[in-house]
């Protein structure tokens, strides 16, 4: 089966795509391709000739992909005649967290869409403007989904969904938080949850007053208030910090007990210890989704990490992604880049102290703790942007910094973004490898910036800031709005930028995967969030994770197989032989 796939933002008219298309589509009498006003068309029954020529299209604009036949009768949704397809369907099931793992852009949405009634499936019959129901219980085989599915089309389904991008609710939703949740609250639960969120201190605060991890657990808690069947959270632990996350994940199980419940969820540490069952997803960006059957959780997470499908025989990945045994890591050996000492910065009622430190050419730092004590104010102070109180920062250092929250004002594309930003340096050598090309930077360049997703323009961000010339590479939050495997990605490409080019680096972030992967050492902050933070060290990452954990109290094992860390169940046998060593961050498997 041949899919044929326009990318209609690299096919506009005038665009060397467009032209070049429209050239060709004169040259076969056959209709292969087609070029109408500004429609852009390639039949999947094109003769040969037509179809390198389309493979050759300048700028990536169109995909042409050879698929087993047997999923021809799988296909759930296509959009249209060279749209995005997607195939079967992920199953949610009674008392068990299902969660969904894959890169976005592969149909999880439409999955969600289709899975709520919102979309009814048209089984690859993009023509066919009002598809029945019926007709697509009727392929499905006699089981749970099919099932689900017959509920859903006598409307006997009522389906809670926490969206994914909860920063935009202050634009959509206005008023208190207290407001808010007392018109869902269709469970009457609001008050035992506001606690168990912790955010029962929120509740007379506007939702623009709101942080990130503020509005995640807002919207958490509005989704949990809904008297549902079916509950989606859409990346739940996005702003979190671990403790908060690790509380997210108790309240989601519970929820589990009685009703059906589905996740999608890159923070594989949480997705690990929170679903029961897990669908992979694996495919083209923009092209085609598919959903594998579920399986387990841990062979799930390490067959994604791995690449490879042994049930499907498919490699979704060019190389595993591997976990090293940081002991093995030598750094710290060379002279400082930038030292510190006793410094002090009030911000309102918050306070952030320090004590000395320092961080050596070649070093990633990792930087860990609980919202609210002072991670980014530290970055701040030290990428100079940010005066302190007292104590004394080394001003020798010239920094690059990837601040928190990415606002870029420019009117224009990606390729104008890193032009500005880098000149001409990033469109070769090894940068343009291992970071531009790693990070699906070189797909983005003729897409404009004020059309890109959140996750788009972090990995644009990182690549700009990974891109400019300095000795102190600072990143806040990087991880954030990636995929699971933008996101090893991203780690990777800083750990290669510092190591090629003898430079260091501070990232602050709350993925243990991501800190796991990118880090020699951490710059463990402790304290109330809001009130007062310290930082202490760098400590080599053993003592630094056990320092952090034990303060949040949970422990990580490694997987025997992959050397993944993994959260050990609470009260588990290897949970309590642990915290009675003291061994919070474990390097055996």
């Amino acid at each position: 089966m041949r899919v044929a796939v326009v990318v209609q933002e690299r096919c506009k008219p005038k665009s060397n795509a467009y032209l070049y298309l429209q050239k060709w589509s004169q040259m076969c009498d056959k209709e292969c391709i087609i070029v109408e006003g500004k429609t852009v068309k390639i039949s999947e029954f094109a003769c040969p000739p037509c179809v390198v020529r389309a493979r050759l299209c300048p700028d990536d604009a169109v995909i042409i992909i050879n698929l087993p036949s047997e999923l021809d009768t799988d296909m759930i949704h296509r959009f249209s005649l060279n749209g995005f397809r997607l195939f079967r369907l992920p199953t949610p099931s009674q008392e068990r967290v299902v969660g969904i793992l894959g890169p976005n852009g592969m149909g999880k949405s439409t999955a969600m869409s289709v899975l709520s009634g919102r979309l009814v499936p048209n089984l690859g019959d993009w023509e066919n403007k009002e598809p029945a129901w019926g007709e697509v219980i009727e392929t499905l085989p006699r089981g749970e989904l099919r099932d689900f599915l017959s509920a859903v089309e006598e409307r006997s389904v009522k389906v809670a969904l926490k969206p994914q991008n909860v920063d935009r609710i202050p634009k959509r939703v206005s008023g208190t938080v207290s407001s808010l949740l007392e018109k869902v609250d269709e469970r009457h639960q609001l008050d035992r949850l506001i606690v168990d969120l912790g955010i029962d201190h929120l509740m007379s605060r506007t939702l623009d007053e709101l942080s990130g991890g503020e509005l995640q657990r807002v919207a958490i808690c509005a989704t949990l208030l809904r008297d549902a069947d079916v509950y989606f959270f859409d990346e739940p632990s996005s702003y979190l910090d671990i403790h908060e996350r690790m509380r997210i994940v108790k309240i989601i199980q519970q929820l589990a007990e009685e009703k059906r419940v589905i996740v999608i969820e890159h923070d594989l540490a949480v997705l690990d210890v929170l679903a029961d069952l897990i669908h992979i997803v694996y495919g083209v960006k923009g092209a085609y989704g598919i959903f594998t059957p579920a399986r387990n959780t841990r062979k799930a997470i390490n067959a994604y990490l791995d690449g490879f499908l042994q049930e499907q025989n498919v490699r979704i990945r060019e190389k595993p992604i591997s976990f090293l045994r940081h002991r093995d890591r030598k750094a710290g050996s060379e002279s400082p880049v930038i030292q510190w000492g006793g410094l002090k910065k009030a911000l309102g009622e918050f306070t952030l102290t320090s004590g000395e430190g320092a961080v050596h050419r070649s070093e990633v730092v990792g930087v860990v703790g609980s919202n609210g004590t002072g991670k980014s104010t530290m970055i701040k102070i030290l990428a100079g942007e940010q005066e302190y109180d007292e104590g004394w920062v080394t001003a020798d250092a010239t920094i690059s910094y990837k601040p928190q929250h990415i606002d870029v004002d420019i009117d224009g594309t990606v390729q104008l973004w890193l032009d500005s930003e880098l000149g001409p340096s990033w469109r070769s050598g090894e940068f343009n490898v291992n970071v531009i090309k790693a990070l699906g930077v070189d797909q983005l360049l003729t897409k404009r910036v004020k059309k890109l997703s959140g996750g788009e323009r972090q990995a644009v961000s990182i690549a700009v800031c990974l891109g400019r010339d300095a000795d102190l590479y600072l990143l806040d939050e990087p991880s954030a709005h990636l995929d699971a495997n933008a996101r090893m990605e991203a780690a990777k490409a800083i750990r290669r930028t510092m190591e090629a080019n003898e430079k260091s680096a501070f990232v602050i972030d709350h993925d243990v995967y991501f800190i796991d992967i990118v880090s020699d050492s951490l710059l463990v902050f402790e304290g109330e969030g809001g009130v007062h933070g310290t930082a202490n060290g760098p400590f080599n990452l053993r003592d630094g994770m056990n320092r952090f954990l034990s303060g949040v109290d949970v422990t990580f094992r490694r997987d025997h197989d992959s050397k993944r860390p993994r959260i050990n169940k609470n009260e588990s046998r290897k949970d309590r032989e642990q915290r009675s060593s003291g061994d919070y961050y474990s390097y055996d498997s």
